[in-house]
């Protein structure tokens, strides 16, 4: 397999992974798929994190993830 076919396949399973961080979320479910609001939504965290307040909601983020993955 060559280098490029490496770096293809981790690549999408890095894209499957984040994919399933949104289903798993729920958020497919609470949008009916919609997925202008998903994009969004994602938009809208991208703006949060950019401002001033983007360390705080950062941290508040993680906190809570790390909760949820922990928890199982």
């Amino acid at each position: 397999m060559s280098a490029w076919q490496v770096e293809r396949r981790k690549r999408t399973r890095h894209l499957i992974e984040l994919g399933g961080l949104v289903v798993k979320a729920g958020i497919v479910d609470l949008t009916g798929d919609d997925r202008a609001t998903i994009y969004g939504a994602l938009l809208w965290m991208a703006d949060k994190l950019k401002s001033e307040q983007g360390e705080h909601a950062r941290a508040l983020w993680t906190a809570k993830g790390k909760r949820v993955f922990e928890d199982g």
